[in-house]
């Protein structure tokens, strides 16, 4: 054969067959075996017609029974049934029944008390928080305005050592403050009064001092108008410092600031050891044509 070409192939195919044609043999010599019939198992139960009986003789058949003669008892009389008494039992169902539900609504009401009550206290800690918060923003904002306060009044020179409570500045000078006279006018051209009328000078506000002597020099131009010129003025009464065309100037042609400014210098005040050492004042000169 084709397949059993080699040596190994031919011995497996011999005990390949051996073992096949013993396995058939011991089958067909001890295979299973069964017993025809086959034994009964259980219990035997004697023949019987009826649920009774008594004596040896087994009979074959159905028996005849006799009718058993029953004596007849007296009847017992009947009792009226007693009805349960109900009228007792209702009475305690319905005080149970109102028992629960009042024990209900006095839970409710306590469970509704008690929302009521983290509510409140819920909105009470909310209103604490947000009060507590404003406070803290208004206090910083203080503390920032002050701090600013501060700043500005270490910048410009003290704005804040006053007794005002206003804020703002006001003049001609590079010192921070409100320049002016306290009963004077707010919407007023001049700082230091009200300028004089009609040609010459006027005006001053040198507080404690008395004008000794005062002299005008003329416009060289066709110009008029009103120079006030703000001065500084030392002990001796003499005028160390003029600067013409402050505020309350109508007419800043330089034709009429340089003669302001001379008419200025020319004034004497009294001398006065306890004066200040530069006390400013102001002299208003007004000038007109033909005059």
């Amino acid at each position: 054969m084709s397949f059993l070409d080699t040596r190994h192939k031919k011995k497996s195919f011999t005990l390949t067959t051996l073992i096949l044609s013993v396995l058939l043999l011991l089958l067909f010599y001890i295979g299973l075996t069964y017993l025809d019939p086959p034994i009964e198992n259980g219990i035997a139960v004697n023949f019987g017609t009826m649920d009774y009986g008594s004596g040896n003789i087994q009979p074959k058949e159905k028996i005849r029974s006799e009718p058993k003669k029953v004596q007849s008892q007296p009847m017992e009389q009947a009792q009226p049934e007693t009805q349960p008494e109900t009228d007792k039992e209702e009475p305690v169902e319905k005080v149970l029944t109102s028992e629960v539900e009042e024990t209900i609504k006095i839970k409710q009401q306590r469970e509704a008390k008690r929302k009521a009550d983290e509510v409140a206290k819920k909105a009470q800690l909310e209103a604490e928080r947000m009060a507590r918060e404003k406070r803290v923003a208004e206090e910083r904002i203080k503390q920032e305005q002050d701090a600013k306060k501060k700043s500005l009044d270490a910048l410009i020179g003290g704005i804040g050592k006053s007794d005002g409570s206003a804020t703002g500045s006001e003049g001609d000078d590079n010192k921070a403050g409100d320049k002016g006279q306290p009963d004077g006018n707010p919407y007023a051209t001049s700082y230091y009064g009200v300028p004089g009328n009609g040609n010459g000078t006027g005006g001053y506000g040198l507080k404690g001092r008395s004008l000794v002597n005062q002299g005008k020099v003329q416009q060289k131009c066709n110009e008029e108008g009103r120079v006030v010129v703000r001065i500084v003025v030392g002990r001796n009464g003499r005028v160390i410092q003029a600067t013409p065309g402050v505020k309350g100037t109508t007419n800043n042609a330089p034709c009429l600031l340089q003669p302001a400014k001379e008419t200025a210098q020319l004034h004497r005040w009294n001398l006065d050891a306890n004066a200040p050492a530069e006390q400013i004042g102001f002299v208003v000169v007004n000038f007109k044509l033909g005059q």
